[in-house]
């Protein structure tokens, strides 16, 4: 895939987490990574906003786009609603297509945290071209390390730099620096694949091949992004969050998510997914904040407040029962995909404010200990993930 004796076209998405999506953040910006005897480049870069709108839409999984609705196949800011990698990926790479007229060797995806694990191991990278150097002006790092990247890119390029064109510039420019350290084998190697590693553990890194024989060996790994198949554990439950505000507010939200096993139900293991999510916006946030990053009411959210759509999955065969929130049985929206359920619920919070949704899962034929994973978001995943607890069964049960 290095393309050592020949040459490949990767479409590079770097996700951003202030927007959450299920597979980490919309993919706020696209270049060309061209592989070719080895050496790596970087061309071709647009935002999401310079592919076109595909009308009609891209057809996609019926399943997943009963879920996610059409939106999965018309904007590539929405291709990754799905936590599915392989389908936010081909459709990506059918986009790609219609803009450029290539068709691409592959996708890989990459967020800024999983930039600044390889920022640790290359150091500092400076810029001082003259499309830069404007942005440095501005209040703006004129360079970035493993301590600023992620702020920088998420938060402080949103309050200094104001007109979106002036910020997709800059996230263009700091792209271009930045693999440009990597491919001139800048640091230390093998702690750029370590941070690579970390990312990739993380599932910060995504990668999917074109070619059928590189995809079914990637499947079998969780950097695959795959939500079914051999990279599933048996008994492995999902959180994911896609935004409901329409804004850069993610940058803001903290969240708990934990497994609690339940007392057994007509034989059957159940298993509650509880999620707690808090806004630590300042409480003046609509007018402390930046229009761009509350998105001002724009899509009914207030400014100040961020909605989530939190999707839950279970394991294959099970049933999603029951939804809470705040302790209270609450309406949401039950599906399927590939044979494991899905629960869909929707939280609004405003700044300062604490919920905490819950789906239990009934009928879980798995044996197996479970396990979960969730949102790659701002916060560490090993932060967000917490111990798995069990409920105590009285003896009669």
């Amino acid at each position: 895939m290095l393309a050592q004796d020949s040459t490949r076209h990767y479409l590079l998405m770097i996700q951003n987490n202030a927007e959450a999506r299920a597979s980490g953040g919309i993919p706020g910006a696209l270049a060309m990574l061209t592989m070719e005897n080895g050496t790596l480049s970087l061309s071709n870069q647009i935002s999401a906003g310079g592919l076109d709108v595909m009308v009609p839409a891209l057809v996609v999984d019926p399943d997943q786009e009963h879920i996610y609705s059409t939106r999965l196949g018309k904007f590539v800011q929405d291709i990754n609603l799905t936590p599915d990698f392989p389908t936010a990926a081909t459709t990506a790479q059918s986009m790609w297509k219609n803009k450029t007229g290539l068709t691409v060797d592959g996708v890989i995806s990459v967020d800024p945290i999983a930039l600044s694990y390889i920022l640790e191991a290359t150091g500092p990278v400076r810029y001082d071209t003259p499309q830069l150097a404007y942005f440095a002006n501005s209040g703006l790092p004129n360079e970035l390390n493993s301590s600023n990247v992620v702020q920088t890119l998420l938060s402080d390029i949103y309050a200094m730099v104001e007109k979106p064109a002036q910020q997709d510039a800059y996230f263009a420019g700091v792209a271009q620096e930045i693999f440009a350290a990597i491919s001139s084998g800048k640091g230390d190697s093998k702690k750029v694949l370590a941070g690579v590693t970390r990312g990739a553990g993380e599932g910060r890194i995504l990668l999917w091949s074109n070619r059928a024989l590189e995809q079914a060996e990637l499947a079998r790994y969780p950097i695959s992004g795959s939500i079914s198949g051999s990279s599933v554990a048996p008994a492995q439950f999902g959180v994911y969050f896609n935004d409901g505000t329409g804004a850069k507010m993610d940058y803001y939200v903290k969240r708990t998510v934990q497994l609690v096993k339940e007392c057994a139900k007509d034989g059957y293991q159940q298993t509650t997914v509880r999620v707690t999510s808090t806004n630590t916006a300042p409480a003046d946030a609509a007018t402390s904040l930046p229009a761009y990053v509350t998105g001002n009411g724009i899509f009914g959210v207030p400014a100040g407040s961020v909605q989530t759509n939190i999707v839950a999955y279970g394991p294959v065969q099970a049933h999603v029962e029951t939804a809470k929130l705040d302790g209270k049985r609450t309406d949401f929206a039950p599906y399927l995909h590939a044979n494991r359920p899905v629960g869909v619920l929707a939280v609004r919070l405003a700044p300062g404010e604490s919920k905490t949704a819950e789906f239990t899962f009934g009928k879980i034929v798995q044996h197996s200990e479970p396990n979960v994973v969730v949102t790659p978001t701002v916060q560490g995943v090993n932060d967000v993930i917490q111990p798995t607890q069990i409920s105590e069964c009285s003896p009669s049960t």
